[in-house]
């Protein structure tokens, strides 16, 4: 490939990674009797899947999310708390588009982050801009941006993000700092951007967590305002394949 007559040509025009198909395209074109047109429109849906792909792989990157927490890979068998298809339906994003929340509470490993995380993934396959990290660390880290000069920079990001996921909110409380940084986050994001929050605390818990009842009671109203909240139930999936390790296999 690298000795390609044509490499010069495609490489000056940014499109060099065309060689990658060229010649099986070509081959195909003399194969089917493919007009000009034709050959060169598989080309550029090439280029343009290769770039696409592209896009996702480092919008992906700069996310935070997992590439392997997906709903392909989430067992909703082994989760019967879940209902499969209201998150068929929120799998479509359309709840992004409408820039509506969505809350999932429940125990400890029920799977709320992951499913969190799988939608987002679907978001950013859709060319939708998305930031996640857990509540815990994206505080720490606005709290670190204001001593190192970075901290406009984040928070916009954190504002403008067309899905923000707070991962485990109120596994740790925040400080009066955080509290307020939370506040202004679900407030100017409020009918701009949509919020996935993940909860083991119960939804009656979240305005204690802020500590500022008035604060609490804004940025709750704004949160829940155009929002779908999810109760998962059931037992720790962690800990299920647990007893399961430590039973060991069924004697034949």
């Amino acid at each position: 490939m690298m000795t390609h007559p044509l490499l010069p040509k495609l490489r000056q025009l940014r499109l060099s990674a065309m060689l990658h198909t060229l010649d099986v395209r070509a081959a195909q074109a003399q194969e089917r009797g493919l007009t000009p047109v034709e050959f060169l429109a598989l080309l550029l849906d090439d280029e343009l899947d290769r770039r696409n792909q592209s896009r996702f792989v480092r919008r992906l990157a700069q996310s935070g999310c997992d590439p392997l927490k997906t709903l392909v890979q989430f067992d909703f068998a082994a989760a019967p708390g879940v209902n499969h298809t209201l998150i068929q339906e929120l799998s479509t994003c359309a709840f992004v588009a409408r820039h509506d929340n969505l809350l999932l509470c429940g125990p400890t490993g029920v799977g709320k982050s992951h499913l969190a995380n799988a939608l987002a993934c679907e978001a950013l396959k859709r060319d939708y801009r998305v930031f996640s990290r857990p509540t815990h660390r994206l505080l720490t880290d606005l709290h670190a941006a204001r001593a190192n000069g970075t901290h406009t920079r984040l928070l916009a990001r954190l504002l403008n993000t067309d899905l923000l996921v707070l991962d485990d909110f109120g596994l740790q409380p925040p400080t009066a700092q955080g509290a307020q940084d939370l506040y202004e986050i679900i407030s100017e994001r409020y009918e701009r951007c949509s919020i996935i929050i993940t909860s083991n605390r119960a939804f009656e818990e979240w305005g204690e967590l802020l500590g500022n009842d008035l604060l609490a009671s804004a940025a709750l109203d704004r949160l829940t305002h155009h929002a779908q909240t999810l109760v998962i139930r059931g037992a720790s999936y962690r800990q299920r394949n647990r007893r399961k390790e430590v039973a060991g296999p069924i004697p034949t």
